[in-house]
């Protein structure tokens, strides 16, 4: 039977061309689904013409291809017509985003119009590297794109095409085509659609299974009222290491001791012993529980608290730490499986290192490594970038020789200067505890600043001690924690520091004028 899909009400017209933009990260597909549109147009005999611009980079700029299709003229039989290299604002009448920002971005570039353009997205989300970056939470509302959605464009299709391409076992293109298929913004037949799957011939059953649940989902979608918004996802719940043995003796005498800690910050310290642990040994465990039992126990948000960002202080990102990471049998699997590699190609792994002479010397015992940064020609020396396959066995071999020198770590010069930072910090958290719950948590949250590695660990430092400086000014002010939380925040949105040094200015007028 020949399913014909009626057109929906953005009105296009087989006397026009049709125009689709896509937008869409490496690795999602976006060249086959612009591949299969064009085969799709052509099957039935129409003109299609595709282009593409990629971007800068995979995750701070997706590629944006750009289709045009039109159905020959009876009444000019042999003419070919002259289509589009490029979208235009304004006039695009099919907008699909592989991921929930790209979706935003294609807003902002006014490729979608209220009296013209259906919008498809999928509702999953990638972070880009502008989010990964930013000190403390850096991730964009999603809310704030489907309310944009529902103003800018005529109609807006957006459900989690990840989720679906995962059960079953294709890819992101495949649901979008499903959901283009779905939405009746072409008029071809669903058959159609299946044929050029078919005819593509690569990973057919799973693209036809996917592509089958994008499609019902996306009718679905349009059978809702158009006045109701489509629900944004829930933010994912924080999902916590149960605290409980794992049969090893020494980890579970930890587990024991932190059971006797308040029931509601268990979800939390699992989280952060098992990161201590694994950052050095079961004894650097006990040193995590020491501190966290010097803590108020009826103070919950900030037992939570302190449980949270001393497990970020205690396990900090030095060369050793790096090291092991990357030469990790975990982290060679992950990335097979990310490149989807088979299981008969080779697959080589470069690393770029472009370690300072600090983190250098931070390896070393204390006084040697304070010598040798005042060595001005070793700087020089170390002060380069370099590149590592570590798929071969030298450069492997070397990081996983750093990488063994964790049973050292306490005795080096980088961790005498961590745990003096951290010491300072825990004794102006629990002297604030004994009079202002409030202010000790919000120092607490300061530590979100401190982070990283390199350059950016420094400029992290350098802003906390700042804050930290000013807490201690403004304590015993009832809106001291107010004013330390408000210099955090102004502080992981400045790059530069020139917000926080104003804010800080703003600080000390109130003593002034006090």
């Amino acid at each position: 039977m020949n399913v014909s899909v009626a057109p929906t009400s953005v009105g296009l017209s087989q006397a026009r061309p049709i125009s689709i933009a896509v937008l869409a990260m490496g690795g999602q597909g976006g060249g086959v689904l612009v591949d299969w549109i064009v085969a799709l147009a052509e099957r039935r005999g129409w003109f299609a013409q595709s282009t593409s611009v990629p971007g800068v980079a995979q995750r701070t700029g997706a590629t944006i291809y750009y289709i045009e299709m039109i159905a020959p003229d009876p009444s000019r039989p042999g003419r070919s017509p002259v289509l589009s290299l490029m979208p235009a604002p304004g006039k695009v009448d099919i907008v699909i985003g592989a991921e929930l920002m790209e979706a935003g971005r294609a807003m902002l570039r006014g490729l979608v119009s209220p009296d013209r353009t259906l919008l498809i997205g999928s509702s999953h989300r990638s972070l880009a590297v502008v989010e990964k970056t930013a000190p403390g939470d850096g991730t964009a509302d999603a809310a704030q794109v489907y309310d944009a959605a529902n103003v800018a464009a005529n109609r807006f299709i957006a459900f989690d095409m990840a989720e679906i391409a995962d059960a079953t076992g294709s890819v992101v293109s495949s649901v979008l085509f499903g959901a283009l298929a779905g939405s009746g913004a072409l008029p071809f037949a669903v058959e159609d659609f299946e044929a050029t799957i078919r005819a593509a011939g690569v990973g057919v059953d799973a693209s036809l299974r996917a592509f089958t649940a994008g499609r019902e989902r996306a009718i679905a979608t349009l059978k809702q009222d158009p006045k109701i918004k489509p629900a944004a996802k829930p933010p994912l719940a924080k999902r916590f290491p149960t605290l409980a043995p794992i049969g090893h003796a020494g980890y579970d005498a930890l587990v024991a001791r932190a059971q006797r800690l308040p029931v509601e910050s268990h979800g939390i310290v699992a989280a952060g012993l098992r990161r201590v642990v694994d950052f050095q040994d079961v004894a650097y465990g006990s040193e995590y529980l020491d501190r966290l039992e010097a803590m108020p126990r009826d103070a919950i948000g900030l037992l939570q608290a302190f449980a949270k960002y001393l497990a970020v202080a205690m396990a900090y990102d030095d060369v050793i730490r790096v090291a092991d990471l990357k030469t990790r049998a975990g982290r060679f699997d992950r990335v097979r499986r990310e490149v989807r590699a088979g299981d008969d190609q080779v697959l080589a792994v470069t690393e770029f290192f472009h370690p300072r002479i600090e983190e250098m010397a931070g390896m070393l015992p204390r006084r040697l490594g304070e010598r040798l940064e005042r060595s001005e020609w070793i700087a020089r020396l170390i002060d380069r970038g370099r590149k590592l396959r570590t798929t071969a066995p030298s450069a492997f071999l070397l990081l996983y020789c750093i990488a063994g020198l964790r049973r050292f770590r306490r005795g080096s010069l980088r961790h005498a200067r961590e745990m003096r930072h951290l010491d300072d910090w825990a004794q102006r958290v629990g002297k604030f505890a004994s009079g202002d719950i409030a202010l000790a948590t919000a120092v607490c949250e300061a530590r979100r600043l401190v982070g990283g590695y390199s350059d950016t660990h420094s400029r992290g430092e350098s802003k906390f001690d700042k804050v930290m400086r000013a807490s201690e000014r403004l304590a015993g002010r009832p809106d001291a924690a107010e004013w330390v939380q408000r210099l955090t925040k102004v502080a992981l949105k400045d790059a530069d520091g020139t917000g926080l040094d104003g804010a800080l200015r703003t600080v000390e007028t109130l003593f002034e004028d006090a």
